[in-house]
């Protein structure tokens, strides 16, 4: 599940927005809205283009989006 805290704090350190993850995973921006708070399920394609777009290393992938 995805660590919604933990997410909005990587996106406020590296100043994206939610456009930006919209662009990133191919989908509208509300849509990613819903992806981002749990709304919508995020499947493991998405998971990984926003990993990149976070800079988040394979390491780190864990905390994001399997806990919360």
């Amino acid at each position: 599940m995805l660590n919604v805290a933990k997410v909005r704090g990587r996106l406020a350190e590296l100043r994206l927005t939610q456009k930006d993850v919209a662009k990133a995973l191919g989908i509208a921006p509300a849509t990613a809205s819903q992806k981002l708070n749990r709304v919508r399920p995020m499947d493991l394609d998405e998971a990984e283009k926003l990993a990149d777009l976070l800079q988040i290393d394979n390491a780190q992938f864990g905390e994001y989006f399997f806990a919360g």
